[in-house]
């Protein structure tokens, strides 16, 4: 069982190298991805042991880690873990993390903050994290504590199936995509420590971080569910245009005269030519989205057949290289 680590980090000389020492102990490879640093982020995580990807300049946690996944998977992991720079979360939590895709129980195990404590998070970050873990919990019909923590694990499966397109962020976009995968999913209780003179390299402005992370759910959505969407506001704007124009047909039925309300007549015919075409916006959002099932489908195939080729290929160099060295 191959468990490789996911470090994104960013500016983050001075915890790199303990982060990955903490995590080496608990995993079989530690990835991490400089994300653009402007210090010696990348010289000293590799100097720490770690396996180094570097981005020429700063794309986001969600391209981060999307790059780490194409790393880890590159890199034969069975398991693929990520985990923060900073070292707030303890990395002697990892196994928890672990147990439920061992024992065949999940394919994504998310850490949750709340579950068994309350920490002393920052009140802004503490009311987006709530915000946006109800929003979350509503569009996917589900419970969760905490859909913002950072520390996770992903089998190898969820790995090859996730399609992430976020780069600012991708914790939400992660819980929606899998769920509407059918993935198994599970929240366990992590430790958390905040220090309260660091600065977030993520969250600069909570304002801005909540504009383009629901900018982000809202693009997912789309996306995963197109016919519900447009279906939905088509159909209340439809509606909307036929209750107007059947209360104004009635009044000229009964009074011959639809005075005062004759502005009215106009704005019921725009409802119902909209919502009509939402309608069927609707409905070729729908074919698209089963040809996007399709297209995810063979990519992930695509994916597989691709690992397979190139660990064959190292197979083959390795096998190739042993027997000259023989002769």
């Amino acid at each position: 069982m191959n468990i490789i680590a996911l470090i994104p980090a960013y500016n983050e000389e001075k915890t790199i190298e303990r982060a990955v020492n903490d995590v080496k102990a608990h995993v079989d490879t530690v990835v991490v991805i400089d994300d653009g640093s402007h210090d010696q982020t990348g010289q000293y995580a590799e100097k720490a042991g770690a396996v180094v990807v570097s981005h020429p300049e700063n794309r986001g946690v969600g391209a981060a880690v999307k790059t780490g996944m194409e790393r880890g998977l590159e890199l034969g992991a069975d398991i693929l873990v990520s985990i923060d720079a900073d070292g707030q979360f303890d990395a002697d939590d990892i196994p928890r993390l672990l147990a439920p895709i061992l024992c065949d129980e999940a394919d994504f195990v998310t850490g949750s903050r709340f579950l068994l404590e309350n920490p002393a998070m920052p009140r802004v970050k503490r009311m987006g994290n709530t915000l946006f873990t109800w929003l979350v919990n509503v569009l996917t019909h589900s419970s969760f504590t905490d859909t913002q923590c950072g520390f996770r694990a992903l089998s190898r499966e969820a790995a090859l199936r996730i399609t992430l397109f976020g780069d600012f962020t991708y914790t939400q976009e992660t819980f929606l995509d899998l769920v509407s995968k059918k993935m198994r999913m599970k929240e366990i209780p992590v430790r958390v420590a905040y220090d309260e003179a660091r600065k977030s390299r993520v969250v600069k402005n909570p304002l801005a971080y909540g504009v383009s992370a629901l900018l982000i759910i809202v693009r997912t959505m789309i996306d995963l569910y197109p016919f519900k969407i447009f279906g939905m506001l088509g159909s209340a704007i439809f509606i909307s245009g036929a209750v107007s124009g059947s209360i104004l047909f009635i009044r000229w039925v009964l009074t011959s005269q639809v005075s005062p309300y004759r502005s009215l007549v106009t704005l019921s015919g725009v409802l119902l030519i909209v919502g009509f075409l939402c309608i069927i916006l609707a409905l070729i959002a729908d074919m698209l989205g089963r040809q996007r099932k399709i297209q995810e489908e063979i990519l992930y195939y695509a994916r597989v057949e691709a690992l397979e080729r190139k660990h064959c290929n190292h197979d083959n160099t390795e096998l190739f290289e042993k027997r000259e060295s023989k002769r």
